[in-house]
């Protein structure tokens, strides 16, 4: 089988909308968190969410084309075009039907259905908009990415709620290994920071109804209370190393674990015990022949809910045994919110940039300790390390579990 590099990446996050502004506040400690804009929250029990700041879409593709797009087609579009531009993928110079696309969204263009039924229901059918289904469904992502670049090559769309991105890279990871495509274009895009997105994960008690954006999102920590509604787009290059060694590419690390499970426990939370997402971790770490001991960092799915953390610590301890408390373990959402079906693919950059620079960033605000989670979850500050493999887990509604194996690039 095919060995499989990355060669590009591309963001749009509430703390940067591109790689190297997200970088750095991740480097920063930034918390994107803040009182939501999009909307009037006064009659809601959430107030905080983490936004996108300063998108403007026009600035990232076609003015026409953009107006055709869901935002959350555009977050993707967006973080395709920088990822390309950054891989330096010369289409002049490649066959278009050997690069695909594995782009997914959790929700879709969830502000397109909100509008277009108050349009339903205040001015009647013959008033909808004729592009409202093509905004709308969720694989316009892959399919808006796939026309603004002339990718020909396999084009899906997964959705697997917030395991969306980690899933999706992890497709793109096996349809290269096994030679149906060159070059894939992988990742997730969300924005559903709407009245209805946030009114029903609210009802959902998902969402913490603190106040403080500093003490909002604090995953693992005794006091947390539910994850913050993030938005963006996180899309990465990923190609065989022949076609990346052929072309002269730059090769940030390698892609060699994917695993992948169902808890078929609940709707909602994950299995008590941790063990669906234990195996996703193992069968990864066997797919990479990589044993516990190896594992430097895991960027954990983390969300700030009582029941993921805790899940998630177990099962950590159950895949990697003794090492579960030698290995460091952050949360990226502590920063960015929950982005749903892009958290992954912006997750999988961090763990990327983590390998690249001997950097594991903190899981920020996290202050009171909980006996029940005592894994180290980086909690006073940065560790300057050499980063060689790093896991990174992503845990779905209705009991999807994803896990990714990266690893320095050696040769």
């Amino acid at each position: 089988m095919n060995r499989v590099v990355v060669t590009g990446l591309g963001a749009v996050t509430p703390i940067g909308n591109n790689v190297e502004q997200f970088w750095q506040g991740v480097k920063e400690q930034k918390v994107g968190i803040a009182p939501i804009t999009r909307f009037d929250t006064s009659n809601y029990k959430v107030h905080l969410a983490a936004e996108v700041k300063g998108f403007v879409a026009k600035e990232h593709m076609d003015f026409k084309a953009a107006r055709r797009m869901s935002t959350f087609s555009q977050y993707a579009v967006a973080a395709a075009g920088e990822a390309m531009k950054d891989a330096e993928l010369d289409m002049a110079k490649e066959d278009p039907y050997r690069i695909g696309v594995s782009v997914g969204s959790g929700i879709g263009g969830l502000s397109d259905i909100e509008k277009e039924c108050e349009k339903l229901a205040t001015k009647g059918p013959s008033r909808i908009n004729p592009l409202f289904v093509p905004m709308m469904i969720s694989n316009m992502a892959a399919g808006n990415i796939g026309i603004q670049f002339g990718l020909k090559g396999k084009n899906i769309n997964v959705v697997t709620a917030c395991a969306t991105g980690t899933h999706s890279i992890g497709e793109a990871f096996r349809a290269i290994q096994y030679g149906d495509a060159d070059v894939m274009l992988a990742g997730g895009a969300e924005s559903s920071i709407t009245p209805i997105g946030v009114a029903g994960f609210t009802a959902l008690t998902a969402l913490t109804t603190c106040e403080d954006p500093m003490r909002a999102s604090i995953p693992f920590d005794k006091e947390r209370g539910g994850f913050v509604l993030g938005e963006g787009a996180g899309v990465v290059v990923l190609e065989s190393l022949d076609h990346a060694l052929a072309r002269g590419a730059k090769i940030y690390a390698e892609l060699v674990g994917y695993g992948a499970t169902c808890d078929a426990y609940h709707i909602t939370s994950p299995i008590e015990d941790g063990s669906g997402a234990a195996h996703a971790m193992q069968n990864a770490m066997n797919d990479a022949n990589v044993v516990p001991e190896q594992i430097d960092y895991i960027n954990a799915h983390g969300t700030g809910t009582h029941h993921n953390d805790l899940f998630e610590t177990k099962a950590i301890k159950t895949a990697l045994g003794e090492q579960a408390s030698k290995v460091k373990i952050s949360s990226t959402k502590s920063m960015i919110g929950h982005l749903l079906g892009a958290a992954g693919a912006v997750e999988f950059i961090v763990c990327v940039k983590s390998i690249e620079d001997g950097y594991v960033h903190p899981t920020v605000g996290y202050r009171v300790p909980d006996e029940e989670c005592d894994l180290d979850y980086v909690v006073n500050g940065p560790v300057e390390m050499d980063v060689n493999y790093v896991l990174t887990n992503s845990l779905g509604f209705g009991g999807h579990n994803a896990s990714l194996l990266v690893k320095k690039y050696e040769g």
